[in-house]
């Protein structure tokens, strides 16, 4: 029987039943068994890991697995370069792009808030969401690990947080993505891009006491919407100024 020891790193853990966490323990394996099936047959989805160590040498998803071999298993590293290492995934994604699943829709519209350009729809099934990602090249946002450890799915998070809120703090800070948003750019509704608008070619569509307090405004081509800094858009940016710290939430 071929038997390998793993131990897994960091937030790993949590996906770890409790007696596996934070220390090495030893499975049986298949003879073919590759370390990708063998990460996923102790639980954790293979879009949550960035290295893959075997008796201390660089591996990927297809490794094949030997009898004593020690597997150690690593998470995104935030403070560690690990250029020089072979990480399991080729080819990055060029832009930062999402799809959530049904569970998902508060972040979805909040990641929208911040300018990322995040499928939604909550008919979307896992096969949909699956499809899309493959030809769309877009990030999976789920609660499901089992979406993740579909072999199609070759970049994804895993949502810890209930809330949508700290759903969207803890997405921010895992893919650095402050750096690179663009608050208030694109159409909470249909994800499309604002563009500014004269107030006089939208004036028939505006509440009048906006028509009397207001000056800029932004829509969108597809669905129509009008945009303006009105108080809701004002609890928006307060609320995204506290999820980018050090930045300011600007808008359009």
């Amino acid at each position: 029987m071929v038997t390998a020891t793993f131990r897994f790193y960091e937030e790993l853990n949590d996906f770890l039943a409790p007696r596996r966490r934070k220390q090495e323990f030893t499975v049986p394996c298949a003879r073919q068994a590759t370390t990708k099936h063998m990460i996923e047959a102790v639980g954790v989805p293979h879009t949550e890991v960035e290295l893959i160590l075997v008796n201390g040498e660089s591996a990927d998803f297809s490794r094949l697995l030997q009898d004593g071999d020690r597997v150690a298993v690593y998470p995104r590293f935030e403070s560690m370069d690990v250029t020089p290492l072979l990480r399991v995934r080729e080819h990055p994604l060029r832009e930062t792009r999402f799809a959530a699943d049904a569970h998902l829709g508060g972040l979805a519209h909040m990641l929208r808030m911040l300018g990322f350009d995040t499928l939604y729809d909550n008919h979307f099934d896992d096969d949909v969401i699956v499809e899309i990602c493959k030809h769309d090249g877009r990030i999976v946002l789920t609660r499901d690990r089992e979406l993740l450890k579909r072999r199609a799915v070759t970049h994804g998070c895993y949502v810890h947080a209930l809330k949508s809120e700290a759903q969207l703090r803890e997405i921010v800070e895992r893919l650095d993505l402050a750096r690179s948003a663009r608050p208030f750019t694109l159409c909470l509704h249909c994800n499309a891009p604002l563009r500014p608008v004269d107030k006089a070619s939208v004036l028939d569509r505006l509440p009048p006491k906006v028509q009397m307090h207001y000056d800029h405004f932004s829509t969108c081509d597809v669905c129509g919407r009008v945009y303006w800094e009105g108080s809701h858009w004002r609890n928006m940016r307060r609320m995204l100024n506290g999820v980018l710290p050090g930045e300011e939430a600007g808008g359009t």
